[in-house]
């Protein structure tokens, strides 16, 4: 049983869907890939893309405190 893990591509946004970079992210599957970019880019507009297909796109994370 192999461990498999895929090079997906993360391509930060500015606020108007302009690239302003790209950074290669390893992951097992497509849920640990959106994970690892919402850690680690908690304030920005990405899209998170395996070869041809985009996996998803990924808007600021809004922390709510709980009073």
């Amino acid at each position: 049983m192999s461990n498999h893990q895929s090079k997906y591509r993360v391509y930060s946004l500015d606020g108007s869907g302009k690239f302003l970079s790209a950074e290669w992210v390893d992951a097992d599957c497509d849920e640990s890939a959106i994970a690892a970019v919402q850690s680690s880019k908690p304030g920005s507009n990405c899209e998170l893309w395996d070869g041809r297909r985009m996996v998803a796109k990924l808007s600021p994370q809004r922390l709510m405190a709980s009073v």
